[in-house]
């Protein structure tokens, strides 16, 4: 099996609670976001996301990845969410992204060599 990731990649992954008004809630109660960092370079190169829309998953994989975590503060890149993304779930996906940075950068500033 080919190597898709580099060995500089880890993964964490958030969840956030879906508004009970939109379908994916009937059949999941929280949306997850998972990000795919380069801990060298700080750039998320792959995403996750519990949608249960494939177009909805491939666009914010669009919006997302090529992010750099280390030189843009994630405020930008949930305004860009917010921008771009206008389905009934945003906001528990902005939760979920931004709970996930925090999770990597906790991660980094307990791991530091």
């Amino acid at each position: 099996m080919d190597k898709i990731y580099s060995d500089d990649t880890i993964y964490f992954i958030s969840y956030a609670k879906l508004p009970s008004a939109i379908s994916a809630a009937k059949l999941l109660e929280v949306v997850g976001v998972g990000l795919v960092i380069n801990t060298k370079t700080g750039i998320i190169e792959d995403t996750s996301c519990t949608l249960i829309t494939d177009e909805a998953k491939r666009f914010l994989k669009e919006i997302i990845v090529g992010h750099n975590i280390h030189e843009e503060k994630t405020d930008k890149l949930i305004e860009k969410i917010q921008n771009r993304f206008h389905g009934l779930s945003q906001k528990a996906i902005c939760v979920a992204v931004k709970a996930t940075i925090e999770r990597y950068e906790t991660w980094k500033m307990e791991n530091r060599a």
